[in-house]
């Protein structure tokens, strides 16, 4: 199930598109029970982490759900680290909670956490990012965005902004990626490199990329490298917009003006991302909406009763397609 929707917004005028191991984390969030007096659902949560104002706003989101729900969560925040993830979700399966679900870290490594998971009849759910695994049937569905899409989108609507600011001939492009191996930093490059090499061969260039981790301290650290690297960047495309917003601080050190001098695209659309569009500093900005609770407790909710649960799945070429079979027939009864 792809349920969350993206935004594009732009500060060159153009309308707004519909388009977080022994060291995690761990709370408890009992509510009691539910109507009728019957026991509670209880969710097993494993965040990513608190990286980034985005990530932040996606656990207020489904700790309110939760609560609103009636749900008991559980809740760890794997300080995004992989083995802190694994070691929740264990923990999970061995409380024998009802539902898991959770934010991955990184694409891959999950087949032995999941056919644990699996061998007990406790039904996953993936939030936010997808996994690459040898058999699908080890989660039940996806609630998540298209981040390769988002990726062609930030590309597009870069022309737009370099067409506002009047620059014409070759673009010189620093990109920020987002925690390596993560899906969103992944798919965002594919995404945006697509659409480069179909429409802008011969006069776009990626001359710097790398990871800035999805934080503000990474992109001020790695924006700085980049201007000692290549003082002539003509634009930069960051993953998020708390990299962007580090870079900006980098580029203001540097003695350059943020969104006129170097050019900013950025994604997910935090407020302090469009408090700096709105001063001029992010040119533009394509919303990612972490507001994924509702929707994530309605699929948890199907999941345990059994019901038809869309189920969503990456093509080997990281597009996303239903899976026509799985999504005609009930989910599994666990």
């Amino acid at each position: 199930m792809l349920n969350r929707r993206n935004f594009l917004t732009a500060a060159v005028g153009v309308a707004a598109a519909t388009g977080l191991a022994a060291c995690a984390k761990e709370d408890d969030s009992s509510t009691g029970s539910t109507s009728g007096g019957s026991k509670a659902l209880v969710l097993g949560f494993s965040q990513v982490g608190s990286e980034s104002g985005w990530r932040s706003a996606n656990t207020d989101s489904v700790k309110d759900a939760a609560k609103t729900a009636g749900y008991t969560l559980k809740f760890s925040d794997a300080q995004q680290k992989q083995e802190n993830q694994i070691s929740a979700i264990r923990s999970y399966i061995t409380q024998g909670v009802d539902v898991i679900a959770f934010s991955p870290v990184v694409v891959t490594g999950w087949d032995a956490v999941l056919k644990e998971a699996k061998a007990k009849k406790i039904p996953v759910v993936l939030t936010d990012r997808s996994v690459e695994t040898s058999d699908e049937s080890l989660y039940v569905t996806l609630v998540g965005s298209d981040f390769t899409d988002e990726g062609r989108r930030a590309a597009k609507i870069l022309e737009k902004v370099l067409e506002k600011a009047g620059k014409k001939g070759a673009v010189k492009i620093a990109q920020l990626e987002g925690t390596t191996g993560a899906a969103p930093a992944i798919e965002r490059a594919k995404g945006f490199k697509e659409v480069m090499d179909a429409d802008h061969a011969d006069d776009w260039k990626i001359v710097v990329s790398q990871t800035g981790d999805f934080t503000r301290a990474g992109g001020k650290q790695v924006m700085a490298a980049f201007l000692q690297s290549n003082p002539d960047i003509d634009v930069l495309f960051a993953h998020n917009d708390d990299m962007g917003i580090g870079a900006i601080q980098a580029i203001e050190a540097a003695g350059k003006k943020p969104g006129k001098d170097i050019l900013i695209v950025t994604v997910d659309g935090v407020k302090d991302g469009f408090i700096a569009m709105s001063e001029g500093k992010i040119n533009a900005i394509v919303e990612c909406n972490p507001l994924l609770g509702p929707q994530l407790m309605e699929v948890v909710q199907k999941v345990k009763d059994g019901e038809t649960v869309e189920r969503w799945i990456k093509t080997k070429e990281g597009d996303f397609m239903q899976d026509q079979a799985a999504a005609a027939l009930p989910t599994r009864k666990y």
